[in-house]
């Protein structure tokens, strides 16, 4: 007992001070918020909409270049492609929304941040929120990643955050994965397990889109369209970071910027 109070006293303390202060520092391979800068285009020039693997980059003369971030696996390829540099990944990774829409972007279209849930709602789970996380089929990456935030150096447990066992004890539902058709009517039984009010997160590109599985007969291709989501995380998968900074905003706990 000594020794483990002793090494424990060693260790000293490892959860991250986040959000208060500087964030943690990420890896210098991460990839964060994109920037488009279509002024480097060259007309007809379709390279980087070529090797992406989900669709998630367009162009046209309205928008010019265009990134669904619902879509985008964020695996690099578009901006390895571009040697003039019109697509590059920053390490912003603020990347959470409240509506679909908003994870379009382009030059001028920048990333419009979740912002907090109503006022009844936030009164309501502000200060205590139990979700339910439903592995919809997910590759185990998105799964993982937001167990991550249970661990002692996140321990999102001190936002009054918690995962649960039953949707009967939940606030509503994390989903990860592509919605597989052999989970369809899984997911959409433990939503209604949940009881009222409650929320939808969807948490990465499969539950997002489809991810790259879009499309697929085997797959709904991802959340939307069953019950209405209360915000998306785009990522493949989201970092910790990234999805705690997201649902902290949900509950009105950072500001809207």
């Amino acid at each position: 007992m000594l020794r483990t109070i002793r090494e424990r006293f060693r260790q000293g303390y490892r959860t991250t001070g986040f959000p208060a202060g500087d964030p943690p520092a990420v890896s210098p391979r991460f990839r964060g918020l994109p920037v488009l800068d279509t002024s480097r285009c060259v007309d007809g020039c379709a390279e980087c909409i070529a090797v992406c693997p989900t669709n998630a980059l367009t162009h046209s003369a309205e928008e010019g270049l265009q990134l669904d971030l619902g879509k985008c696996l964020f695996c690099g390829e578009c901006a390895s492609t571009c040697q003039r540099g019109a697509i590059s990944f920053t390490q912003d990774y603020r990347l959470a929304v409240r509506e679909r829409e908003n994870l379009l972007i382009n030059e001028t279209r920048k990333l419009r941040l979740a912002d907090s849930l109503g006022r009844d709602l936030k009164r309501i789970l502000g200060r205590s929120l139990r979700l339910r996380q439903v592995s919809a089929g997910g590759c185990n990456g998105c799964e993982a990643d937001a167990n991550v935030l249970t661990t002692v150096g996140w321990d999102m447990g001190r936002f009054g955050i918690q995962f649960v066992a039953s949707p009967r004890h939940a606030d509503g539902l994390l989903v990860t994965g592509p919605v597989t058709n052999n989970m369809r009517l899984a997911l959409e039984k433990t939503w209604e397990a949940v009881p009222e009010p409650k929320i939808l997160i969807a948490s990465g590109a499969c539950a997002i889109s489809g991810g790259l599985f879009a499309d697929a007969p085997e797959v709904h291709s991802g959340v939307p369209g069953i019950p209405p989501v209360d915000l998306f995380v785009p990522g493949c998968p989201p970092h910790p970071l990234t999805l705690l900074d997201g649902l902290l905003r949900l509950l009105g706990k950072l500001p809207h910027a």
